[in-house]
């Protein structure tokens, strides 16, 4: 059995699929733990999904969390307004990707699969998360503080309060040769986001997926046909 941990697919399903059946080889009785933000900015958010909960269906040990781009469609598909849901461009290519022209008309199951995923999880070694904690609450009140967990894009870590095990997290794009620095150290926080979906960014555009037991880190380039998607 093999542990794996990678982030922020953003509807590059090429990509993803490529990582779990050509370079992972996944088996059955392998765990993968995705951390979040399946849907926008990318080309197939649909794709994503069906993926995912095919793999589950049959049998695959994939364990999803909610990212904030996630939580965002939900909210526009039941109609908070108030809250911002990406760029006009992002929207308009995650709708075409369900083949609907809002976002109140996504298939239920979508949302329904989406509105049941967990904000964080602790398996042994490792604490998972999006975004992050703010480590300055109290502990029970820093494992329900949804908005931090989702959205923070910096935190001072305290490793007391994850009774020694690391912090894995995405949301935040940042540049594969510092991934690596960082996965190399073992440091007690590691973010995986290296910004697969900026396919015009050669710092970043590959999707980092973690083994969780021998700390080998791959680094795999975005394989989806061109998108419109700007320079970060």
């Amino acid at each position: 059995m093999a542990r794996y941990a990678t982030t922020d697919l953003h509807g590059c399903l090429r990509t993803f699929r490529h990582a779990v059946e050509n370079k992972l080889r996944l088996g059955p009785t392998d765990e993968m733990y995705v951390l979040g933000d399946y849907v926008n900015k990318g080309p197939d958010s649909r794709g994503v999904l069906d993926y995912l909960m095919q793999l589950q269906a049959a049998g695959f040990q994939i364990y999803c969390l909610r990212g904030n781009h996630d939580q965002e469609l939900l909210d526009a598909a039941h109609g908070r307004t108030s809250v911002t849901w990406a760029s006009a461009d992002d929207r308009a290519l995650t709708l075409q990707s369900f083949g609907v022209t809002e976002a109140a008309h996504i298939p239920t199951h979508y949302l329904r699969w989406l509105n049941e995923l967990p904000y964080q999880l602790d398996i042994p070694g490792f604490t998972l998360v999006h975004a992050g904690f703010d480590f300055h609450l109290p502990p029970q009140q820093m494992r329900q503080d949804w908005n931090t967990m989702l959205n923070t894009k910096q935190f001072v870590f305290d490793a007391s309060r994850l009774q020694g095990r690391r912090l894995l997290h995405g949301h935040v794009p940042t540049p594969t040769a510092e991934v690596q620095r960082r996965v190399e150290a073992r440091q007690g926080v590691i973010g995986l986001d290296t910004g697969c979906v900026y396919r015009h960014n050669p710092e970043l555009s590959h999707l980092a997926v973690l083994n969780l037991d021998t700390f080998q880190l791959q680094l795999i380039p975005n394989q989806e046909e061109p998108y419109p998607i700007a320079h970060r």
